[in-house]
């Protein structure tokens, strides 16, 4: 039997997690034999009564090699504390997964990883921030790791995609699983150009119980942790606190004292995160400042004077189309036609109800006074 039947296998027993399997691991020499150790022995590694009943369980009704199968049919890999592919990073923490099922490609280069969460009823400053933030990182060769929750976890993967680099998403189900199911599309996005992964056990629910364990791998994939907007009660500040047990470095977006979904961003710069303004912070937190030229030579530029005329009033805060045709002077079909184009090039994004902010940092404008 191949050995990482057996990973799978114990990664589908309730009671023994990564402390235990490591005991079993030293009390029995491989995989294999703590799979089919005696009860008594098992008793003598410190199984209580109910995880060893659920492994003994496990080992009559378990398929091995069927469930092995399915996981290759799936074309999903597998992970464990022993294969050589195991990101590193992760393997330093102190209850790094035994097994991770990977869909798509963990690479050398996702070690410079940075995660960006924060809360799923983002505003629109909040969507923003994530864009600017995930797309720099990403055009600087940073992978951008987050959770794929609607709102900043969303907006982060698909900047990332949008500036042409990588990101991996980490999920609290079964990787067979998409949650939520809106991201569907982008989940296969981010397989065919970055990585989906889990620790659970496929067909294992999204359930409420399963996403605070699933942080502390968010964390422990990454150099840092970038929240952006999140509630005093945010899933994101779990992540926080674990990027602070694991000795990660961690930034916060500061946003509006008014704003509900700013307060647990900024409770965290109270308490001495250092405040993310622009991918530059999070770069020089890194140390990689080396790399900003790479961000630099992917700035966008306005074709001609009317477009930088038109950009000259559109910034991060997002500004009605009456608004930029009132500033400009320029005739409202002129505006609008200007702006449409702006949006395919990347320059503007559309933010709603004819509303426009830069879409990222720009490069210098033609002079136009």
């Amino acid at each position: 039997m191949d050995p990482l039947a057996y990973w799978i296998a114990f990664n589908r027993v309730r009671g023994i997690g990564p402390a235990r399997l490591r005991a079993l691991l030293d009390a029995f020499g491989s995989i294999e034999e703590a799979w089919h150790a005696p009860a008594d022995k098992l008793r003598e590694v410190g199984l209580d009564r109910r995880s060893l009943a659920n492994m003994i369980e496990a080992r009559g009704s378990l398929d091995l090699a069927a469930d092995l199968g399915r996981l290759r049919s799936a074309g999903v890999s597998v992970l464990t504390w022993e294969d050589p592919g195991y990101p590193a990073r992760l393997l330093t923490i102190s209850d790094a997964p035994p097994v991770l099922y990977v869909r798509g490609e963990l690479r050398p280069e996702d070690d410079w990883a940075v995660a960006m969460v924060g809360t799923r009823q983002a505003t629109v400053y909040g969507r923003e921030a994530a864009r600017h933030l995930a797309g720099d990182l990403a055009s600087a060769g940073v992978t951008i790791v987050s959770g794929l929750a609607v709102g900043i976890d969303a907006e982060a993967h698909r900047a990332a995609l949008d500036a042409k680099g990588r990101t991996i998403a980490v999920l609290g189900c079964g990787i067979d699983i998409v949650y939520p199911w809106d991201n569907r599309k982008l989940a296969e996005e981010i397989a065919a150009r970055g990585a989906i992964v889990s620790d659970y056990a496929l067909g294992t629910r999204p359930e409420a119980s399963n996403f605070p364990p699933r942080n502390r791998i968010i964390s422990g994939l990454s150099r840092a942790v970038v929240v952006v907007e999140a509630g005093e009660r945010s899933g994101a500040l779990i992540t926080a606190r674990f990027a602070a047990e694991q000795g990660r470095d961690v930034l916060a977006v500061p946003g509006s004292i008014f704003n509900r979904s700013s307060q647990g961003a900024n409770l965290l710069i109270r308490e001495g995160a250092r405040p993310a303004l622009s991918a530059n912070d999070v770069l020089e937190e890194l140390d990689m400042g080396a790399v900003v030229e790479q961000s630099e030579a992917r700035t966008l530029l306005p074709a001609d004077e009317t477009e930088a005329l038109v950009l000259k009033y559109v910034g991060a805060e997002p500004v009605h189309v009456d608004d930029v045709r009132q500033a400009s002077g320029l005739p409202i079909a002129t505006v609008s036609s200007t702006l449409a184009l702006m949006e395919l090039k990347g320059l503007v994004r559309q933010v709603g109800g004819m509303n426009y902010v830069r879409a990222r940092e720009t490069g210098p404008v033609y002079r136009v006074d």
